[in-house]
């Protein structure tokens, strides 16, 4: 049997947060992805195990020694609205390990069936969701966003009953912990607020351990969440992606990227773009994402009060305040992400000339309908006099000048070579991003025919984001014209 050196803090510290359930048994899986790096780093000593062993220990045919599954409960406002109860629907927490560096971590299946929460859902997933957390995971992994990752994907066997039948798969999550704005939720609703503050003290200790020394614990740990979520929202906006369903139960206290389902990469910029299909009143628009974030920490926040301050206007005063410094954090890292794409320095001097010279930019993208993620990366070749590319993709390039002038002058203030400032900028411009149309081919081939080649190769483009190279030009791609405009995103369950 294989062991993993489990230590179960989810389940030992927070009884009654979970109901142990076992996942459903699976006869015949068949391995379909499995990230051994990720594996050694969590000291896992899976090297020496042949697909057959991996495939029965990521689909719960075979429990690893140590696990202890759980259907995490929680609550959550979707698209706006309470819902008391939701909790683990067709995941289970297996148990939590510490990587080679002391950092804990959750492992987690997704798609094992159905739990006490599942409602009226089957507990199942198919083989393209699943594909497409680890696409979604692995490039924002490269792209150095906090995310959550796929260790592996295992096909069940089974079929799965959508709009039409699919092939049936397991995928096993890594997160650096699972606990939610929704998990504060469910307890608060139910009027438990000694339960509150167990979650609160078990979060704290967990991801703001320094927190303990402020003069007040759950206070400081509120802002360290705010401060987090604050990055994170800078970091979706500044590479065009959109989550699709920021509901405060796919909201991660850790501050990782949480729930990969009707997400995608905008391509022509337009801060309105919704591809979600159940998103019809764009609540979760690009453009919405940073206000979104900070509703949700409001409901965060009401959940908290008691522990915030004696007496509950003083502690509204204090949530208030903590809360309003997202859009502070949040400012602050969006013009730096976009300095370091526009090639400048981070000079408080010219932080109001830096943060129009980036909006007048985004402007000219959303006027000209001109994809995002190229119209960034080609802004480099224009510093080496090269600026035919980067006009390829204006209707109008002639337009361009005013802005380029204006941009060159602030540029040539920059104390740096010009080859530095290349370099910065081609590593904040990332070259490849997950385009729509390529991973839903390549997750078409591995669902209908099996055949998981193309998922292989784009996967591997992926990883390597920043680096252009002849063999990975395709996909760098643009989706084909039309395409992007029909193109919708469901959420897999």
């Amino acid at each position: 049997m294989t062991a993993f050196a489990f230590d179960n803090s989810f389940v030992r510290e927070l009884p009654g947060f979970y109901v142990a359930w076992p996942p459903d048994p699976v006869s015949t899986p068949v391995l379909l992805y499995f990230n051994a790096a990720l594996a050694d780093r969590l000291g896992l000593a899976l090297e020496n195990c042949t697909s057959e062993t991996l495939a029965a220990l990521f689909s719960g045919k075979t429990l690893p020694d140590g696990a202890e599954p759980v259907a995490q409960v929680y609550a959550g406002h979707q698209f706006g609205h309470f819902s008391p109860r939701l909790g683990d629907g067709r995941a289970l927490l297996l148990g939590e390990v510490k990587d080679r560096h002391g950092q804990r971590y959750d492992l987690g299946f997704k798609g094992s069936g159905r739990t006490p929460y599942s409602r009226n859902g089957d507990g199942k997933a198919a083989v393209g969701p699943m594909l497409r957390e680890v696409l979604m995971g692995e490039g924002m992994q490269a792209l150095g966003v906090p995310t959550t990752r796929a260790l592996a994907v295992v096909a069940s066997g089974q079929p799965v009953y959508r709009d039409r039948v699919l092939p049936g798969a397991i995928l096993t999550r890594v997160a650096a912990s699972h606990v939610r704005v929704g998990t504060f939720e469910y307890f608060a609703a139910r009027g438990e607020p000694d339960q509150v503050q167990r979650l609160a003290d078990y979060t704290l200790a967990r991801h703001d351990p320094e927190a303990r020394l402020a003069d007040n614990p759950y206070c400081e740990w509120l802002a360290g969440v705010t401060r987090r979520q604050a990055r994170l929202l800078a970091q979706w906006m500044s590479l065009g992606f959109i989550h699709g369903v920021m509901n405060t139960d796919n909201m991660s206290l850790a501050g990782e990227t949480l729930d990969y389902g009707p997400c995608a990469f905008m391509e022509a910029y337009d801060p309105d773009t919704v591809f979600s299909s159940i998103d019809a009143g764009g609540r979760y628009a690009y453009r919405q994402q940073p206000r979104i974030a900070v509703w949700n920490l409001v409901r965060l926040a009401e959940t908290l009060l008691p522990l915030l301050a004696v007496g509950r206007d003083t502690a509204i005063d204090r949530a208030n305040a903590i809360l309003d410094s997202f859009a502070g954090h949040y400012q602050h890292h969006w013009l730096t992400l976009m300095q370091h794409k526009l090639g400048l320095n981070a000079d408080p001097r010219q932080a109001a000339v830096d943060r129009t010279l980036a909006e007048d930019w985004l402007t000219l993208l959303q006027r000209q309908q001109v994809d995002f993620t190229l119209g960034f990366r080609r802004l480099a070749a224009v510093l080496q006099g090269q600026p035919q590319a980067l006009q390829a993709l204006f209707q109008q390039p002639e337009i361009l000048q005013d802005w380029l002038t204006r941009w060159q002058q602030r540029a040539e203030t920059v104390d740096a070579p010009l080859a530095s400032r290349i370099q910065m900028m081609n590593a904040a411009n990332p070259w490849i991003i997950p385009r729509n149309h390529q991973v839903e081919a390549a997750l078409t081939a591995a669902s209908d025919q099996g055949d998981t080649k193309p998922f292989e190769r784009l996967l591997a483009a992926l990883r390597h984001p920043y680096e252009e190279s002849p063999a990975h030009a395709a996909w760098a791609e643009p989706a084909p014209a039309g395409y992007t405009a029909r193109y919708q995103t469901f959420c897999g369950t």
